[in-house]
């Protein structure tokens, strides 16, 4: 019975040797397929991973954050869109081109009295200064700019078509500077001093200091018929479509002041 016992025990420990021979055996076979060398590998693969999850987080997280940003956005948009329709609104009443004033200034009216001057001799010099009219009587000062009140797309529109003909808003527009630098140039000859007005122009002053102290006149903006020379607006058929165009929108009206017709600029209301 003791020999039997023995026996088995024997054989456990056989079995179990072999076990431990066959794990020591599939050990050694580990070791040879991953030598150590691939250690240090694996130690750079699990660092690369480690850096790409970091990044993926990062994007995630400015994914988040954009789309938190597109409502902000879309206010944005709409704000410009009306912005713009704004801004095209207001340049329908705009011209193409604002041509800068021809005015005279009050140098260029003593370079030319001064011309004027100095071609006389010596001798009548004196003359001239004891036989110079009598001072002009002086306007009240408070005329300001003349007004630029330009016409606006609707209002060319619902012109007839035999009124509008060919014109266009930009010469339309371009017509009501010049007949504003128009009247800033007589603006200019009636508040010059005496003495510093030339001898060419001293009887246009006296005409348009009479029409300015009419009632019709009197601390308006105003030319003559006369003073329409260009650039943009002239006597022809144009000019004178243009002026009517411009009497009948109320820019403008007429009246006739001694022998001179007399267009009167309108302020808008």
């Amino acid at each position: 019975m003791a020999q039997k016992e023995a026996g088995s025990s024997l054989d456990t420990l056989i079995l179990r040797f072999n076990a431990k021979i066959t794990e020591l055996q599939d050990l050694v076979v580990a070791r040879n397929m991953y030598p150590a060398s691939s250690v240090t590998d694996l130690s750079a693969v699990d660092t690369a991973l480690k850096a790409m999850e970091l990044q993926v987080h990062a994007i995630k997280g400015r994914l988040r954050e954009e789309t938190d940003a597109i409502p902000k956005a879309k206010k944005l948009i709409d704000a410009s869109l009306r912005q713009q329709k704004k801004l095209q609104g207001m340049s329908a009443y705009v011209p193409v081109y604002l041509p800068e004033r021809p005015t005279m200034s009050n140098l260029e009216c003593e370079r030319g009295a001064s011309r004027e001057t100095s071609d006389q001799p010596t001798s009548y010099r004196s003359v001239i200064v004891e036989e110079e009219p009598a001072a002009l009587p002086r306007e009240k000062k408070g005329r300001g700019s003349p007004p630029l009140w330009y016409i606006t797309s609707e209002e060319l529109d619902s012109l007839s078509s035999y009124m509008r003909g060919r014109l266009t808003l930009d010469k339309i527009n371009a017509a009501v500077n010049d007949i504003a630098a128009y009247a800033e140039a007589n603006v200019q000859l009636l508040a010059a001093p005496k003495k510093k007005i030339s001898e060419n122009l001293w009887e246009k002053a006296l005409e348009l200091r009479d029409i300015a102290m009419t009632d019709a006149a009197k601390g308006k903006h105003f030319f003559l018929e006369t003073d329409v020379k260009g650039p943009n607006l002239k006597l022809d058929n144009s000019g004178k479509a243009i002026l009517t165009i411009l009497r009948h929108l109320g820019r403008i009206t007429e009246t006739r002041i001694g022998h001179h017709r007399v267009i009167i600029l309108l302020k808008k209301p």
